[in-house]
């Protein structure tokens, strides 16, 4: 299930209420380092060299007690308590390179800025673009803001424990933290913490879509209607219908405007394609419209965007708005009962709440619910590194798939038809936010299985992968 992303206040409370109990430090230790050093295993081979860093603090001791928990490994321990003789020392246990380095020189205590000799070895590690496994934190990060005390290692994968912690998941924190991964069974009590943001995990997604019902036809699964393309935009709208197809809805349906209509029919097989009639929608018997990909030309009406805003305000209809779209809608209230999504990425959150990019990245959670009640309490889907999904109220969730490969032009296209595919499915309205999230975690998870076979994937590839993960 989900996780609170907690402060490190919260987990202080938390490891207080274990002690009182007569469970120890020690223990908890013990636990959290073979934890760990599995993790090390499943990150290396047999006969490979493992560096492990440990510092002063319980972050250290957690690293000593991997040393036995390594069979296999060509283990070197190196105590850094004081940095300017390890600054000396450690070219030598970089050479030969490591195949693994284990980062606990400093914890979730840390919140000063380090001092020089402290840099220096940061620096070290990171000049040689070492693979290396953070235990908690990356060394250097606030973990409870994410702000960089100087300098910080810069880690592959974190592997925080218990839960994760608010400052991971800053974008100050983003180049430091790596992949993160919670272990969240080291010992303590049952957590008792809570928080508005959670950090979703692959078990949410286990059973789920449901099966498809034996009988069911292609007017069981629903039928996507998509408002997408325009000249020079022409992909946009090819990418959107082939994430909306990958959904399996019983039937797409893409209005695209005449001047691309040719370029865009081509391609599509299994995808309906009609003219784009600016002022009226021609689609029959939709149960979600998206609207947005690629309709960035100078050359679309002005009955386009106003009929849009209406449809927002007045269908009844499912709709997700997506990319040049979310410029077309106004403030205020859509109707009850009615379903809505916006997927903007920073920049386009910027410019619907009259912010900077800075101030939107800030606080992220801050500008969803801020989106959300703009627009009538829809549903945001505010990207970038983990994702955000929520509303005005209740729970935010952070998604923890995905890599810097999704940086690529059409890749929100993807994923807002990916979107609209599976919310156009009745039996999927009904679990509304899940079905969300599953569509953000499947979009990373896409990304993360082909990154770890190709560095060099395209966007058209990653249509060929989305929703094809098990959780």
């Amino acid at each position: 299930m989900s996780l609170p992303i907690i402060t490190v206040e919260q987990i202080r409370r938390w490891e207080a209420s274990t002690w009182e109990t007569g469970k120890t430090e020690a223990a908890v230790i013990a636990q959290v380092g073979e934890i760990v050093a599995q993790r090390a295993l499943e990150l290396t081979q047999p006969g490979d060299a493992i560096l492990l860093l440990a510092g002063k603090g319980h972050n250290g001791d957690d690293v000593r007690a991997m040393v036995n928990h390594l069979p296999d490994r060509d283990v070197s321990l190196l105590s850094v308590t004081d940095p300017a003789k390890s600054i000396k020392k450690l070219p030598l246990d970089l050479d030969p390179r490591p195949a693994l380095v284990v980062d606990g020189l400093f914890g979730i205590g840390l919140n000063r800025v380090l001092d020089a000799d402290w840099m220096q070895v940061i620096a070290q590690l990171n000049a040689r673009q070492l693979r290396v496994l953070s235990v908690d934190v990356p060394s250097g990060v606030d973990a409870g803001t994410g702000e960089i005390q100087g300098a910080a290692i810069r880690a592959e994968e974190t592997l925080t424990l218990g839960a994760p912690k608010t400052g991971l998941l800053a974008t100050t924190a983003a180049d430091y933290v790596g992949r993160l991964r919670v272990a969240p069974e080291i010992g303590l009590l049952p957590r008792r913490e809570t928080s508005e943001l959670q950090l979703c995990q692959a078990e949410d997604f286990h059973g789920f879509p449901p099966p498809r019902p034996a009988g069911g036809h292609k007017g069981t699964f629903g039928h996507v209607g998509i408002m997408a393309g325009s000249l020079g935009y022409h992909g946009a709208a090819v990418l959107a219908a082939r994430g909306a197809a990958r959904a399996q809805p019983g039937l797409v349906t893409l209005l695209t405007p005449d001047d691309v209509y040719v370029p865009v029919a081509s391609q599509l097989q299994s995808v309906m394609v009609q003219p784009l009639v600016p002022g009226e929608i021609t689609i029959k018997s939709i149960t979600s419209l998206l609207v947005g990909p690629g309709l960035a030309s100078d050359r679309l009406s002005d009955d386009l965007k106003t009929n849009t805003d209406n449809m927002w305000h007045e269908s009844s209809v499912l709709m997700v708005v997506d990319a040049s779209a979310l410029d077309w809608l106004t403030a205020g209230a859509v109707p009850a009962k009615s379903i809505r999504v916006i997927t903007p990425h920073p920049g386009e959150a910027a410019r619907l709440l009259d912010a900077t990019v800075a101030e939107v990245q800030a606080d992220r959670v801050e500008a969803l619910q801020a989106l959300s009640a703009k627009f009538g309490n829809c549903w945001v889907v505010l990207k970038g590194r983990h994702t955000l999904v929520g509303q005005a109220e209740g729970s935010v969730f952070a998604n923890p798939t995905g890599n810097p490969a999704l940086g690529q032009g059409g890749s929100g296209d993807l994923l807002a038809g990916y979107l609209a595919g599976l919310l156009a499915q009745p039996q999927l309205q009904s679990q509304l936010g899940q079905a969300i999230r599953y569509a953000v975690w499947q979009h990373g998870a896409a990304a993360d299985a082909l990154s770890a076979s190709s560095s060099n994937w395209i966007v058209e590839d990653l249509a060929n992968w989305i929703g094809g993960t098990k959780p």
